[in-house]
């Protein structure tokens, strides 16, 4: 009976320590950036941009591929930080757990 006990224990702990760390994904502010700088995105841990830069010399109108290009790829650079960070901030907290390969977490 003890051991259910330090097992539930341990489950509510890892369950507190689980919040936290979503709460601190959900609070990441990072940066990606195409075109050698040209463009740059902000966006937080959930995925929502958070600011856009555009360097001036590509508001031309024969450019606007190029740009939307640009904006996608920085996007894109951007999500992939936020992804990095959240899995290293995952791999911590479940470090000695047995998860299956592949499995992600639910946020």
């Amino acid at each position: 009976m003890r051991d259910i006990m330090g097992m539930m224990g341990k489950v509510k702990e890892m369950q507190a320590k689980m919040e936290k760390m979503q709460a601190e994904i959900a609070s990441l502010d990072v940066e990606g950036t195409s075109g050698g700088g040209l463009v740059t995105v902000r966006m937080n841990g959930k995925g929502e941009m958070l600011g856009l830069k555009i360097d001036p010399s590509l508001f031309k109108e024969d450019e606007v591929e190029i740009l939307e290009d640009l904006i996608i790829a920085a996007h894109k650079a951007a999500k992939e930080r936020a992804e990095s960070i959240a899995a290293e901030k995952t791999k911590e907290l479940t470090a000695g757990l047995p998860i299956p390969p592949g499995f992600k977490m639910p946020f």
